[in-house]
């Protein structure tokens, strides 16, 4: 959730900090300044109220009652940490494509309740073409990630079989969405950031 400052060492959830007030009518598309705030928000999520009203250019309490419509109207899923994974001994990033011995309704949903239970596998993506999943799985070695495929990604029912890559180093990783086909900031390569005139 989005924090808002109050004392030195003290924080408050922003539902918490602003006071109830009718909400203001809105429409089911996103406007300009709601554009602003999943910018921001993107950019950082520990933004106060207040900081985030200053930034996109309008007074405390829409701004609370628009976070909060994003946030009711799934626009906004929730927040969280970015950890180093390398910080915490997580050394290898393997990208991982499942062959299924069998793609029907039923093994396809058996085998997708099954991987998305396994806290070494970040991301799972159902693709086109050869395979049947991709995954994308943290190890914190070698010999922990063929233990890891050995133990666990061949006993997930109906894998035939694993093909492995591993990233050798991250060009790009945790990046925000693109919001420029909304009409958000764009960002022009040896360019200062542009923001959008609100």
């Amino acid at each position: 959730m989005v924090l808002k400052k109050t004392r030195p060492g003290k924080s408050v959830p922003i539902s918490a900090a602003a006071p109830p007030e009718s909400p203001e009518a809105h429409g089911a598309d996103l406007d300009r300044y709601d554009i602003a705030i999943l910018h921001e928000l993107q950019r950082d999520a520990r933004l106060s109220n207040t900081e985030l009203a200053t930034r996109i250019g309008i007074s405390a309490a829409p701004t609370w009652r628009r976070v909060k419509w994003l946030e009711d109207q799934g626009f906004i899923t929730g927040y969280r940490a970015e950890i180093d994974r390398r910080k915490i001994g997580l050394g290898v990033l393997a990208f991982v494509r499942i062959d299924a011995d069998r793609n029907t309704a039923a093994s396809t949903r058996e085998l997708e309740d099954k991987i998305r239970r396994i806290p070494e596998v970040i991301a799972c993506h159902y693709i086109s073409g050869s395979g049947t999943f991709e995954l994308q799985v943290m190890a914190t070695d070698l010999d922990a990630f063929s233990k890891f495929s050995l133990e666990v990604l061949l006993n997930l029912p109906h894998v035939k079989d694993l093909h492995t890559s591993f990233s050798l180093g991250e060009v790009k990783a945790g990046a925000a969405l693109p919001l420029t086909h909304l009409g958000g900031p764009a960002v022009v390569p040896g360019r200062r950031r542009v923001r959008p005139a609100l």
